[in-house]
């Protein structure tokens, strides 16, 4: 049988960040991927995700500045440019479920510079949005985007070539904890490894309910849609920022990137189904809730020109889930909860120095196996988004 010192068992956006950290920690890494390489089944695929320290709750602001550098260093070593930095506004509606003094407390207290803005304030200077007067405003500078398709591209080259075995169209059937480490069992034969990290979003349980650890999780098909604004200048990322609609519906979007449209998609639309159960086909009522929105905020945006779907596998409280099985602590867990690609290379590094270490230099308190199973008394880190 093959032996590894770690094997990584999916190869989205989490699972191949780790597989980058652990080669350069010197571990000898295979991974895998059920699906051929840069697939659209998951939740890593297309273009653009939003980048951003504008979290209501201090670690996830803690977590967000340590991603800021490590894509930093990333950018650095790979030579690739995957962030762009555009600043990034969060409308808060007053009488709606979230408040703005949640980011101004977490942000304060972190450090982060921000400003708070009125409606008047936002229009002065991004005239583009309508807002109704009782909506609050977060001003962060630092937010922006990081490109999606092209970054896990990265991450899987450099793992390669730092010595990475990867090998796609390889699905992991069970895992087999024993006395040295873990059994990976796949359709091409068994492998060996000391340590296994399970990054494999809405696919976890399938490997971890037959060893009797489930993660509550939930599943849903999400979409996002491009639009065609009739001045596509005006929505450049130097004139139009990122941005968040946080209410009892929330909605988000981007600047044109890449080409004259730009993106926009209420996250948790509770399209529930299992990955076996996806469609891939958008859903037209959600496609008109989201264009009435945006021609009553955005009136500038102009007709719906595409609609993609992706894939959602959330907790209940929205939390990341990030550290080792109790039952089988060989096996080390990553779930992003729908809201994780910004926090990529830091997730990866801190799974590579799980398995490597067994310990990290980050704090993840709040995001163990355990808290998942029974998430009352964790951290009310509200709101959190899609990336």
């Amino acid at each position: 049988m093959e032996q590894f010192d770690v094997a990584v068992v999916g190869m989205g956006a989490l699972g191949s960040a780790a597989a980058y950290h652990l080669t350069r920690k010197g571990a000898r890494t295979v991974a895998f991927e059920q699906f051929e390489l840069g697939h659209v089944r998951g939740a890593s695929h297309d273009t653009s995700r939003i980048i951003r320290t504008s979290y209501g709750a201090p670690p996830y602001v803690r977590l967000a500045q340590s991603s800021y550098r490590d894509w930093a260093e990333f950018e650095q070593v790979s030579g690739e440019r995957v962030t762009t930095i555009t600043g990034g506004l969060v409308f808060i509606p007053r009488n709606g479920p979230f408040a703005a003094s949640d980011f101004v407390a977490s942000l304060g207290e972190v450090g982060v510079p921000y400003e708070l803005l009125s409606p008047d304030e936002v229009h002065e200077r991004w005239p583009q949005f309508a807002l109704p007067d009782d909506v609050e405003t977060i001003y962060t500078p630092d937010s922006g985007i990081v490109h999606a398709s092209r970054s896990v591209a990265a991450l899987q080259m450099h793992a390669r070539a730092q010595g990475a075995v990867i090998r796609d169209r390889t699905p992991v059937l069970r895992l087999t904890p024993d006395e040295t480490g873990v059994v990976v069992h796949t359709e091409s034969g068994d492998v060996h490894a000391g340590k296994v990290v399970l990054a494999a979003d809405a696919w976890t349980n399938t490997l971890l309910g037959p060893l009797g650890a489930e993660i509550p999780l939930i599943t849903m098909q999400e979409q996002v849609t491009y639009f065609s604004p009739g001045d596509p200048a005006a929505f450049d990322r130097a004139n139009f920022p990122v941005w968040i609609w946080e209410d009892e519906l929330c909605f988000y979007g981007f600047p044109t990137y890449g080409e004259p449209s730009i993106k926009a998609a209420r996250d948790r639309s509770d399209n529930l189904m299992t990955p076996d159960e996806r469609t891939f086909v958008p859903s037209p009522e959600l496609l008109d809730e989201l264009t009435s929105f945006m021609g009553r905020t955005i009136p500038g945006s102009g007709e719906a020109l595409r609609t993609v779907t992706c894939q959602y596998a959330i907790t209940p409280d929205r939390n990341f889930v990030i550290g080792p099985v109790p039952q089988h602590p060989d096996i080390i867990v990553a779930l992003g909860a729908g809201h994780a690609f910004k926090f990529t290379p830091t997730i990866g590094r801190i799974l590579a120095e799980l398995a490597v270490d067994g310990e990290t230099t980050e704090d993840i308190s709040t995001f163990g196996v355990g808290s998942a199973a029974n998430p009352t008394g964790g951290i009310d880190h509200r709101p959190v988004l899609v990336d």
